[in-house]
């Protein structure tokens, strides 16, 4: 039987959420408020429990109840597109489906880490994964932390599954992202994976980022995608030099460690972080704020 789904549009700015603590547990009020924060700095889209959401420390009851909480705030307003990946292919599918359950409009699935799979395992695990729900699949392709790189070849075989819909693309090499924009059909969407490389990869047919900044500067961001999918060129580079001392300094240490960092010293949430993160040398701390200053007054 031939698999039909209804695959939402993904075009623009997404943030990759950080997930707010408090006495190490989720911190729902602040949650809740960031939510709100970003949709009305006109982002296109939310996606809790990745790499910035610090999921990988979570228990999979704490990423549901995230998920949930963030669907329900947005109640329909943007899509949500749920972090449901693993390194581990059973519980990768157990996430998807209740992500699934919860609402969600799509699921991000991250290349398997710390196993390094080979490309035909990176497609055994991926088929197992479509084919076990119809929640349209986002591929998330981040060799700096799985270890291996998904090539264009294997995202292309995947990009024929009724339900991968597209691929989060930080591999750093536009050589790639042009193949795979190149070769993909139509309806396959590429969305970059580094702030940095969101107006490049736009030029080429990406469709937008999913984003660590645009936890703490979402109008920005959301202009920058503006600008290049109407091919405004020129106003996303000028956007794309304004802003980006900042989109560097979020890895100054690592991500989400700057991210929180800057949201606590805008008063958003905490900066608390889960072991074994560590907060922000002092040093650290005092460039990011100086990053941000340009953009919203520094209140702590």
């Amino acid at each position: 039987m031939v698999q039909t789904i209804t695959v939402p549009s993904f075009h623009g700015a997404f943030t990759a959420l950080i997930t707010p603590f408090r006495n190490d547990e989720i911190d729902e009020f602040a949650l809740r408020n960031l939510v709100d924060f970003q949709i009305a700095g006109g982002i296109a889209g939310l996606v809790p429990c990745g790499t910035t959401g610090e999921a990988a420390t979570m228990t999979d009851a704490e990423r549901d109840r995230v998920i949930a909480i963030v669907i329900e705030q947005t109640n329909g307003r943007v899509p949500v597109i749920a972090g449901t990946g693993g390194n581990d292919t059973r519980r990768t599918i157990e996430a998807t489906r209740r992500a699934n359950e919860l609402g969600a409009d799509a699921a991000l699935v991250v290349v398997p880490y710390y196993n390094k799979p080979t490309q035909a395992g990176l497609i055994a695990h991926y088929t197992a994964v479509a084919e076990a729900t119809d929640l349209p699949i986002i591929l998330y392709n981040v060799p700096g932390r799985a270890g291996i790189n998904m090539t264009p070849e294997t995202t292309l075989r995947l990009a024929g599954l009724p339900t991968v819909t597209g691929i989060k693309e930080a591999s750093g090499s536009l050589d790639q992202v042009t193949e795979i924009i190149g070769e993909a059909p139509e309806d396959f969407v590429v969305l970059s994976g580094d702030d940095s490389l969101t107006v490049p990869m736009m030029s080429v047919g990406a469709t937008g980022v999913i984003s660590v900044a645009s936890n703490i500067i979402p109008a920005e961001i959301s202009r920058l995608t503006q600008a290049g999918r109407v091919g405004d060129f020129a106003a996303a580079a000028a956007l794309h030099h304004e802003l980006y001392p900042l989109m560097r300094a979020m890895f100054i240490e690592n991500n989400p460690t700057a991210v929180k960092t800057a949201a606590s010293i805008l008063g958003l949430c905490s900066d608390e972080l889960r072991l074994p993160l560590t907060a922000m040398s002092p040093a650290n701390r005092e460039r990011v704020a100086e990053a941000i200053g340009a953009f919203a007054p520094v209140t702590a």
